[in-house]
């Protein structure tokens, strides 16, 4: 027995490991339409709206075909510009969640720049969703230190930013605020992504062989399950929700589904479950 297996943390009805698929449904956002340069480029434009418009059916389509929940980060802008689509998440049982309103960088932002944020995605959440989230990935990946105070007053009650545990952790004591840590390794960004102009990712030119993505996710799993841990993913449907590489997440979800002592769950699940088993 591994010294690691005094730390597995038992999940519900006995199940060994813990598995919350999470989508960034970032659209165009970001920083060209932080400032301004994707207005003078309609195929950066385009690249982003693919991803509400196209590809977030496709992946809806696959999770109902598995019966597995999921969870979404939505900036609001994409919401207010795509507002059918995104009902569709929550109408076919998924959670979502905040993600800035065009995808700010926390951490650039004033305390009163990032409630600005917080209080109109709010507004936009509750019009055209009927929903209040509870969870937050920072768009950035990373933030100030006034904004975990600032989550909080809004009532979030758990995060998927940061990268501190292979396991849901209490990231602040007198808030109360449950960390549900993602990591790289499963950001389809790192292996899929092409853009030509601008280059972004930086410097990439190529794009990674299918099969050498899906095995080192299914690898990440492996790890994962075996030593009983909760694994949570940073997928984007502009990214990895295409005809082709839709068949990496059916691969993925299915090679999940074959140990049958998993635990598929919505981050807001997840959160809930460790806050209460830790009482």
């Amino acid at each position: 027995m591994r010294a690691i297996e005094a730390l597995v943390p038992r999940w519900p009805e006995g199940k060994r490991s813990c598995v919350a698929l999470a989508f960034d449904l970032d659209g165009p956002t970001g920083g060209a339409m932080l400032d301004g340069s994707i207005w003078r480029n309609p195929s950066y434009f385009t690249l982003g709206a693919y991803g509400p418009w196209r590809a977030l059916g496709r992946i809806l389509d696959v999770l109902a075909g598995r019966d597995v929940p999921a969870t979404f980060f939505v900036p609001a802008w994409v919401i207010e510009n795509w507002p059918s689509q995104c009902r569709a998440i929550v109408e076919r049982g998924h959670e979502v969640a905040y993600h800035g309103y065009m995808h700010e960088a926390f951490w650039t932002l004033t305390p009163d720049g990032q409630r600005e944020v917080m209080a109109s995605s709010t507004r936009i959440f509750e019009r055209y969703l009927g929903v209040r989230p509870v969870g937050f990935r920072t768009p950035s990946g990373d933030w100030s230190a006034e904004t975990i105070g600032i989550l909080a007053e809004y009532g979030v009650r758990y995060s998927s930013s940061m990268r501190g545990d292979d396991r849901p952790y209490v990231l602040d004591a007198k808030s109360g605020l449950v960390e549900i840590p993602a990591r790289w390794e499963l950001d389809d960004y790192a292996s899929l992504a092409y853009q030509r102009n601008p280059d972004y990712p930086a410097g990439l030119d190529r794009i990674a062989s299918y099969d050498a993505t899906l095995d080192n996710w299914c690898r990440e799993f492996d790890g994962s399950h075996d030593d009983g841990l909760c694994m949570t993913t940073l997928f984007h449907p502009k990214v990895s929700g295409k005809p082709g590489r839709i068949a990496l997440l059916e691969g993925f979800v299915d090679h999940v589904l074959q140990a049958d002592d998993v635990w598929f769950a919505s981050c807001s699940e997840v959160a809930d479950w460790w806050i209460e088993s830790k009482q």
